[in-house]
């Protein structure tokens, strides 16, 4: 397995890079990409294991990472070439100036695979959205994606999103959260899901994904507008081979598992719902996620997904 080390002090610069020649024909071009070692980024992981990037003529490098910041910075500064994480962390970098461009999706959350989820504990009284009107809840990031899906539930539920106060806490310690009497309820997404419903003491009160798409790409790979204008062919390869990887995921959820547990380090939670891969990128298909977040406050106005998805 091919790795390289991301330098934080190398991460931290914000000098943007200004990109190297693509290579000759007989020479694979390498592409340096940072990843979470999430489901969500499975295609990247399952491209690499099934040579695609290789017969693509692609030499993919990649990194684990656990913080997005780490990820933004790398990108801009040139010390990694793709980086993955959510929509609404690219677009609001977008909104603020930055030349990000997403250039392939990774997993999306489906109506019948919905990953995240409005959870509270199991002996609270609530049982609608109405209910959670007025109260306190947790989530992963003020005005991030999962707060847009909440909101987005809320409101098709007749209820009031801007009556609820949010605080932050990880995702691993949110369940605990909720339980502890803390907050209310909380915007989770899995595998926390169903580890906390799994525990016993917490309960679904709704899946929130669906009220935003039916289909949500909540994240994609993303590089500077300048890479991918040096780099078409790369960017197309790279596009092409994630996107193989995904169908072929969709088709073979058990040796997906296996393959993406090699490279985790960690075994999907048993009975947590699971991303789904698309099997065909189209910038529309980002358009619903810019547009909740502007509507529900995450961004200063919707724009055109277009306006910074390369999808061809």
């Amino acid at each position: 397995m091919r790795r390289f080390c991301l330098g934080l002090a190398a991460a931290a610069a914000l000098a943007l890079g200004s990109g190297a020649p693509q290579a000759s024909a007989q020479t694979p071009e390498t592409v340096r990409v940072a990843a979470f070692p999430l489901d969500a980024t499975g295609n990247l992981y399952y491209a690499y294991d099934l040579g695609l990037f290789q017969k693509a003529g692609l030499d993919v490098q990649f990194v684990t990472v656990t913080s997005g910041a780490v990820v933004g910075q790398a990108v801009a500064s040139g010390t990694i070439d793709i980086g993955t994480t959510n929509v609404v962390s690219i677009a609001l970098a977008h909104q603020s100036g930055l030349p990000f461009v997403i250039i392939a999706p990774s997993g999306a959350s489906s109506a019948a695979s919905p990953l995240e989820a409005i959870v509270v504990a199991k002996n609270s009284p609530y049982k609608t959205a109405k209910d959670l009107e007025g109260k306190t809840a947790v989530t992963t990031v003020l005005q991030g994606i999962l707060q847009t899906e909440a909101d987005a539930w809320m409101d098709k539920h007749h209820a009031d999103p801007r009556s609820v106060k949010w605080i932050e806490a990880r995702a691993p310690a949110q369940a605990a959260v909720i339980e502890s009497g803390r907050v209310d309820f909380g915007a989770i997404t899995e595998p926390f899901v169903t580890a906390a419903v799994n525990g016993g003491n917490s309960r679904v009160l709704g899946y929130i994904g669906p009220e935003v798409s039916r289909l949500l790409v909540e994240g994609g790979y993303f590089c500077t507008a300048d890479y991918a204008k040096l780099h078409p062919d790369t960017v197309k390869k790279f596009r092409a081979a994630l996107m193989e990887a995904g169908r072929w995921a969709n088709a073979h959820p058990d040796d997906a598992t296996a393959m993406l547990t090699k490279y985790t380090k960690g075994a999907p939670t048993p009975g947590a719902h699971r991303a789904v891969f698309l099997n065909r990128f189209r910038a529309s298909d980002i358009q619903p996620l810019i547009d909740s977040t502007a509507k529900y406050g995450g961004l200063k106005a919707s724009f055109p997904a277009s306006d910074f998805v390369i999808a061809n």
